[in-house]
């Protein structure tokens, strides 16, 4: 059933595109009811508009916190215009039945973001009427349009000049569009205080909790052509990574592009030194820190060259010229993602054939109230983000075999690392630069195969990073046999006396952080 529009409510905190909208209905007979500050936008331009304190016979109270609350408005919104009983009652209690309500809401997204906002100032921009009269329209879509964003104004207006009314296919559409809105405008409060209540150290894991997400993109597909997909981001997200990243340059960003993004970017995230990852299929192929950028990138990239092919690469420093030369010259690599491009550095990369350029900005280290998300058919697991670090003071050495600060150097650097590979997860350094990588094995022994297998003769010489202790001693003699000549790995294996025990007869240093880093 298609609707005419006679009686509209207007009340927006957005004014942009109100005055066309409203002008449009006015001339097509429609009778406005608006409040406060919209109602005096439409006055100042000259459109006739009936207040609705005046229609209610009740002032806005409460300096404006209870304008619309009232059932002559929500009465005229909700009744079924083929219900003849509520018909009857509209008519005794005379109220008006609406056919188009135009709300949008307080800008409470907006008012967080601002620096020194208080717990006050938040409150006092949660929208209580709105929201109210956006789900009674959307309740009531099929007699009433709601029309909840000034995005949807030319639409209406064109359909309206064109048919006189608005389709049952519309309404619908705004229905769900509202509930979305709604939906999302809740979730965006409920995490604020979520978050201010973890700040004060006390619940972080309530009975039920929201996230929002905004479509940043739909993308051409999934993992796999045969599976459709979209990228969401938080607009509050505050960690540096893909979801808050510029592009500047290249073709639109794969699934697994964005995946592969964010694991180089958060490798390198973990340095002070000038870094480089190469990522493939979200593990690093190789990784290295240097005193100079360009440095960082070749060590890096010679952790396995064949492997890096078509890799994805991730800096923490901004790119310079020699650095964007070496990506050239290097081979095939999908994107590049940094906090920023010199200028001369962008524009040679930029010549380099379907090379994506990202963009982060400056790395900003500071705590945040974040989590970490796993997806399960019909649920979802929730963690803190794995941040937690370990300094040289917190190491113990347990084996004869001490450590000198330069291996201690290394030893720390794989420990980082192996924290973004995937468990069960080995890697093998030399100085400040990965020569072997084994991940995501079902046994810590074959992982430590592989990444031998990796590094070549640069396993002789090399120190081990594993992200979990040793099970038994299997993996230790492995090493041993291949010229590693230092361990940091967690401890806490009931095998840790046989462990170190075969270190010891090796002539291995093993230090222990105490707490391990699985990545599922």
């Amino acid at each position: 059933m298609d609707i005419k529009v006679k009686n509209v409510i207007i009340s927006v905190s957005d004014k942009t595109g109100l005055v066309e909208l409203a002008k449009s209905l006015d001339e097509m007979g429609a009778g406005v009811f608006s409040t406060g500050g919209t109602a005096k936008a439409l006055e100042n331009v000259g459109i006739p508009v009936i207040k609705i304190s005046e229609y209610t016979g009740f002032d806005e109270i409460l300096d404006g916190r209870v304008k619309s609350l009232h059932p002559k408005i929500h009465g005229g919104i909700l009744a079924k215009r083929n219900n003849e009983n509520h018909m009857v009652q509209l008519d005794e209690k005379g109220i008006v039945p609406f056919d188009m309500v135009v709300i949008n809401l307080y800008p409470f997204e907006k008012m967080i973001r601002k620096d020194g906002v208080t717990v006050e100032d938040a409150i006092e921009n949660i929208d209580i009427g709105g929201p109210s009269m956006l789900r009674s329209s959307a309740k009531n879509y099929r007699f009433v349009c709601v029309v909840p964003d000034p995005l949807f104004y030319t639409g209406i207006i064109e359909e309206l000049q064109t048919t006189g009314v608005i389709s049952f296919t519309t309404r619908k559409k705004l229905a769900m569009t509202v509930f979305e809105r709604t939906a999302y405008y809740d979730s965006i409060i409920s995490s604020y205080f979520h978050n201010a209540i973890v700040e004060r150290g006390e619940e972080r894991y309530p009975e039920t909790i929201s996230f929002y997400f905004r479509k940043n993109q739909e993308l051409r597909y999934g993992e796999n052509p045969h599976q459709s997909a979209a990228f969401y981001t938080n607009p509050e997200n505050t960690v540096n990574g893909v979801s808050n990243a510029e592009k500047l340059h290249g073709k639109e960003l794969s699934f697994n592009n964005i995946l592969d993004l964010e694991a180089a970017f958060e490798i390198v995230k973990e340095f002070d030194k000038p870094a480089c990852s190469v990522i493939k299929h979200t593990n690093p192929c190789g990784a290295a820190a240097a005193a100079k950028l360009s440095e960082a990138f070749l060590n890096a990239w010679a952790g396995d060259p064949v492997s890096a092919f078509g890799s994805i690469i991730g800096f923490n420093r901004v790119v310079d010229k020699k650095t964007a030369m070496e990506i050239i010259n290097a081979g095939f690599v999908e994107c590049v993602i940094a906090p920023g491009y010199e200028e001369e550095a962008l524009g040679k990369l930029i010549e380099k054939k379907n090379i994506r350029l990202l963009e982060t900005g400056k790395i900003r280290r500071d705590a945040v109230n974040d989590y970490d998300m796993k997806r399960v058919a019909g649920g979802i697991l929730i963690q803190e983000r794995d941040v937690k670090t370990v300094e040289k003071n917190d190491l113990k050495v347990v084996t004869d075999k001490k450590v000198s600060d330069v291996e201690i150097e290394s030893l720390l650097f794989g420990w980082k690392v192996v924290k973004n590979v995937k468990s069960n997860a080995i890697v093998l350094t030399q100085g400040t630069r990965v020569v072997g990588v084994g991940a995501g094995q079902m046994s810590r022994v074959d992982a430590v195969s592989i990444a031998i297998s990796k590094a070549k003769d640069r396993a002789k010489g090399s120190f081990l990073a594993s992200d979990a202790f040793f099970p038994k001693p299997d993996a230790i003699q492995l090493a041993a046999e291949n010229g590693i000549t230092a361990i940091i790995q967690p401890g806490g294996s009931i095998k840790d006396d046989e462990v170190i025990d075969a270190c010891n007869r090796w002539g291995i240093s093993m230090l222990f952080t105490g707490f391990r880093h699985f990545k599922h």
